[in-house]
């Protein structure tokens, strides 16, 4: 799974890191209707314990309106929440139940296929957090965590277990671009001409866990690599090129460190939250949201 990442890049790091044109004044390119026709941008500040509900950092490319044109690839940034809304939901709290998408049924699922096929981001990300399973006593051998949607034994195992946090980011410090799919929602309680009427939201994609990460939780987040953003980003790319950067996250480039216990709550925050783990610390019971 994808439950907590740090985001610590301004808009002009992550411009730069991205390669998309500089930002217009008059906000990014789309059909016109401000909020209704495409997500904002609001400055952020850096964050290192980002959870669901929080408002991210998201690159997106060109409007599906204007997929005839020529520019593939990063063409702007917007800010979403996190924890997609689906158009058809009758309550925006049911995107706290969406913050993650399974590769293998995005295409299909209700929730995310038409996101999928025309609402496609790359959501920046210094390192994402994962936790492993430990017996009561904080001693033996560690185990994966697991998905309530694969393990029927999740919520025993997790409730009777304390948890060792870990960093995953690249080694040469460069951003990930975690796939994610964005989706928009009405709120029937304001009136159209209200900006807070339009809520954008955003998911994460998770896939199996492969190499090494594999032993930290049998889930991990899609990272597209920077061959593919284009592609991913693209509202004209077909199905089958989308599968194939579902799969392709560079699992070699990744490196896996452990952190201290702080990041545990989300109510901590600071870069210390990166910084590696003292050796063989205390293993603390984490509260994850």
């Amino acid at each position: 799974m994808c439950g907590r990442y740090a985001q610590a890049r301004n808009q002009h790091e992550l411009q730069l890191a991205f390669d998309f044109p500089e930002a217009d004044p008059e906000g990014p390119p789309a059909p016109g209707g401000g909020t209704r026709a495409w997500p904002p941008l609001e400055e952020l500040a850096p964050h290192y314990n980002i959870a669901p509900g929080a408002r991210v950092y998201a690159v997106v490319g060109t409007p599906p309106a204007h997929a005839g044109g020529t520019a593939r690839g990063p063409q702007a940034l917007s800010t979403l929440r996190w924890g997609l809304v689906p158009s058809w939901a009758k309550d925006a709290a049911v995107g706290y139940k969406m913050i993650n998408a399974r590769a293998e049924t995005v295409a299909e699922k209700p929730a995310f296929r038409a996101a999928f096929a025309r609402r496609r981001c790359l959501l920046p990300a210094d390192a994402y957090y994962e936790w492993q399973l430990l017996p009561g006593n904080g001693r033996g051998a560690a185990e994966p965590g697991t998905s309530p949607a694969t393990d029927p034994d999740h919520k025993r195992r997790k409730a009777g277990a304390k948890k060792r946090p870990f960093s995953i980011g690249y080694r040469d410090g460069a951003p990930l671009a975690l796939a994610g799919l964005f989706e928009r929602w009405r709120d029937p309680g304001l009136p159209d001409e209200d900006p807070a009427a339009w809520l954008w939201t955003c998911t994460v994609i998770t896939t199996a866990a492969a190499g090494g990460l594999a032993d930290l939780h049998e889930r991990m987040p899609v990272v597209v690599p920077r061959a593919a953003w284009d592609t991913w980003l693209d509202p004209a790319s077909g199905p089958a090129d989308l599968l194939h950067v579902l799969d392709a996250t560079p699992v070699a480039d990744l490196e896996i460190r452990q952190v201290g216990p702080d990041v545990n709550s989300v109510r901590n925050n600071g870069p210390h939250l990166l910084e590696p783990a003292a050796d063989d610390p205390d293993p603390q019971a984490a509260t994850l949201f």
